[in-house]
């Protein structure tokens, strides 16, 4: 299963893009043993639309021309299910183990996501009820696509 993520609003050089590139990185390398690809990452710029719900919109109709025919679509969303680690691994694992192709996990804007998504939506996740800047929840997320890999491979690297 391939596994993609988009994302509103860019990564400009640094130490957060180097960070989520390495875990990327160590995804892409051990996944592949157990089913998981790294898919395509999409990144868009951020609506400049003069109110919220015009923004969440546009960016809504990017996300969806990102999206594979058939894919299952994980929104992250400060009002979705918290889980923890190894529930997040089985999650991908079941979707895979479900025979589907793609999944996409999507990163909203600063105004969230479009209304419309949650109804398309296969599963709707929060990373805790802090509110998290783009760039570092783009690094927890990809930190937590290789964690789910050691899990289901079986590897020590997560110790609970």
């Amino acid at each position: 299963m391939r596994v993609g993520l988009f994302a509103v609003g860019r990564l400009k050089a640094g130490p957060e893009k180097d960070l989520a590139a390495r875990y990327l990185d160590r995804f892409a390398k051990a996944g592949p043993a157990i089913g998981l690809e790294l898919g395509k990452f999409v990144e868009v710029g951020e609506s400049r639309a003069g109110n919220a719900e015009t923004r969440k919109r546009e960016e809504a109709v990017l996300l969806e021309k990102a999206l594979p025919d058939g894919a299952v679509l994980i929104l992250l969303d400060e009002r979705g299910k918290s889980l923890d680690s190894p529930a997040f691994a089985d999650l991908i694992g079941n979707f895979r183990d479900g025979g589907k192709r793609d999944l996409m996990i999507a990163i909203g804007g600063a105004d969230g996501l479009d209304p419309a998504l949650y109804n398309r939506a296969d599963a709707t996740l929060c990373l805790g009820k802090l509110t998290w800047p783009h760039q570092l929840v783009r690094i927890m997320l990809a930190e937590q696509l290789y964690r789910t890999v050691t899990i289901l491979s079986g590897h020590p690297y997560h110790r609970s």
